[in-house]
């Protein structure tokens, strides 16, 4: 038996779904997407397939498992006293550094993943507060993580520079980037988004609260 074999269980009724997902996130973080199959978790299981059709559905229900797995509680704590521009902004710092461990953009491209619909509720809750019209909010929200999720896909295939050029601006050089680059470019990205949706919606802040830029 291999190192990364579990023992064999006593009945393959045993099984629960939890225990194919966490194989299947440690076949994925060890070798990519490419090497979780159902036969490679039930070998991690020390199982036959047959039971992880019965518990998860087919590979596909398996891979949409893993991004479930990986990616929820994505939102950040919101706090009463921060505005809408501030939480987005802390928001898709968030959901991006939680992409970036996902790694494979076939995890990540899917806009319908219930990861991210709950993880839009808390920053649809500050627009509402800020006065965005429930509709407005879901569309600002939308824009954002699909902003956030497709910046992710296109980084997770970057390559670094050959060779270091000065440049004024970050991501300015044309022989590639750097991680700090990077950084920058989506803060610059979103920064840019976030102000864009507050001049279309013009949300009202209550009398009481003060709005930063973020």
């Amino acid at each position: 038996m291999s190192k990364t074999t579990r023992p064999p269980k006593a009945s393959e009724f045993e099984l629960h779904a939890d225990e194919i997902v966490d194989a299947a996130v440690e076949i994925f973080q060890e070798g990519g997407l490419d090497a979780v199959s159902m036969r490679s978790v039930s070998t991690r299981l020390g199982v036959s397939p047959v039971p992880l059709y019965s518990r998860v559905g087919n590979r596909d229900a398996l891979v949409d498992a893993i991004a479930d797995r990986l990616l929820e509680d994505l939102a950040p704590p919101s706090n009463d006293d921060e505005t809408w521009n501030d939480y987005a902004l802390r928001w898709t710092r968030e959901l991006r550094a939680r992409l970036g461990e996902a790694r494979d953009s076939r995890l990540i491209v899917w806009h319908g993943r219930e990861a991210y619909v709950e993880a839009s509720r808390p920053l649809i809750k500050a627009m509402r507060r800020d006065g965005f019209a429930s509709d407005a909010a879901v569309q600002a929200c939308r824009l954002l993580t699909w902003a956030t999720v497709g910046f992710g896909a296109v980084e997770s295939g970057v390559e670094p520079p050959s060779r270091r050029r000065p440049r004024a601006r970050p991501g300015g050089d044309p022989g590639g980037v750097d991680q700090a680059d990077t950084d920058a470019l989506f803060d610059l990205y979103i920064r840019y988004l976030i102000e864009g949706i507050g001049r279309d919606i013009a949300p009202v802040p209550p009398p009481t609260r003060k709005s930063k830029r973020a």
